[in-house]
C-alpha cells in the first residue's frame, strides 16, 4: 500500500480514499469530535455512499444499520455538523471526523452522546494521585463542571430555531430583546437582594435564573458563549499592574 498521510484533506480522489479504508461488511465506524473543544460527540457508521456525500457536502452523512438507509445528521433537527477535518487511523478501520456542530449531537438534547458515566471504578493509587496526573485530573474535572453551560446553550439555540409551543424560552424569543433585558434586570435585582439577605439557598436560585437569561440574551445577539470564555481567558492572562 502506498505510504500516504492519513489525513483525507490531502488531494486524494474518493476512489483513492476508499482504497485506504478497511471496510467491514461495507461499513466503517466514524468517531465525531468537536474541532474546538475536542469533546467526542458521537459514533456512527459510514458506507461508501455516506462518505462520498460527507466529502461532497462538507456535512456529516451516515448509514443507519437499523433503518438500512442513509441519514444526514441534523436534517430534521437543524443540528448539522460542518466537517473541518476527516482522517482515518493507522489501520484504516476507523474514521475520525472533526466538526463544528450546530447544536447538540445527541437525540436527547445532550451535547454529546457519551453522557452516561460509569461509576464505581477503582480508586486511584497514591502514586497516580500525585504529580502530573493530579493536574490532568483537575483540568478534566474543571471542564466537566461547566459542561451544563454548553448543554444549556445548545438547548436555548434549539428553542430559538424550533419555537416549541408553550416553552418559556420560546416566549422570551417571541417577545424580543426588550423582554429579555427586562428579565435580566429583574433577576439581577433579586440576586442582589438574596446576597444582601445572606441567603445562599436563595442566592443559588437567583444566580441560576440570571445566568439562564444571560444565555438567552447571548443567543438572541448571536454572541457565542465561547467568545465570553475567550475574553475571560484573555483578561486572566494579562499581566498585573503595580
Amino acid at each position: 500500500m502506498t505510504n500516504v498521510s492519513n489525513e483525507i484533506k490531502e488531494q486524494l480522489s474518493l476512489e483513492q480514499v476508499v482504497e485506504h479504508i478497511r471496510w467491514s461488511d461495507g461499513l466503517v465506524p466514524a468517531i465525531v469530535q468537536d474541532a474546538e473543544t475536542r469533546q467526542v460527540l458521537m459514533m456512527a457508521y459510514m458506507n461508501r455512499e455516506s462518505l462520498k456525500l460527507s466529502l461532497e457536502s462538507g456535512e456529516t452523512w451516515f448509514w443507519s444499520r437499523s433503518r438500512q438507509e442513509l441519514w444526514h445528521k441534523g436534517a430534521t433537527s437543524g443540528n448539522v455538523q460542518t466537517i473541518t477535518s476527516l482522517k482515518y487511523d493507522c489501520d484504516g478501520d476507523t474514521l475520525l471526523v472533526e466538526v463544528k456542530p450546530n447544536g447538540p449531537a445527541c437525540h436527547t438534547g445532550a451535547v454529546t452522546c457519551f453522557h452516561n458515566e460509569i461509576v464505581g471504578l477503582p480508586e486511584q493509587s497514591a502514586d497516580q494521585a500525585s504529580g502530573d496526573f493530579s493536574a490532568t485530573t483537575a483540568s478534566a474535572s474543571s471542564e466537566s463542571r461547566f459542561e451544563v453551560l454548553a448543554e444549556l446553550e445548545s438547548v436555548i439555540a434549539e428553542r430559538e430555531r424550533e419555537r416549541p409551543e408553550g416553552a418559556y424560552t420560546t416566549y422570551l424569543f417571541d417577545k424580543g430583546v426588550d423582554k429579555i433585558l427586562k428579565k435580566i434586570g429583574e433577576e439581577a435585582s433579586e440576586t442582589i437582594i438574596a446576597a444582601k439577605n445572606k441567603d445562599n439557598d436563595e442566592l443559588r436560585l437567583e444566580v441560576s435564573d440570571l445566568m439562564y437569561h444571560l444565555l438567552v440574551l447571548l443567543q438572541e445577539r448571536k454572541l457565542p458563549l465561547d467568545d465570553i470564555m475567550s475574553e475571560l481567558s484573555r483578561r486572566h492572562e494579562r499581566p498585573r499592574r503595580d
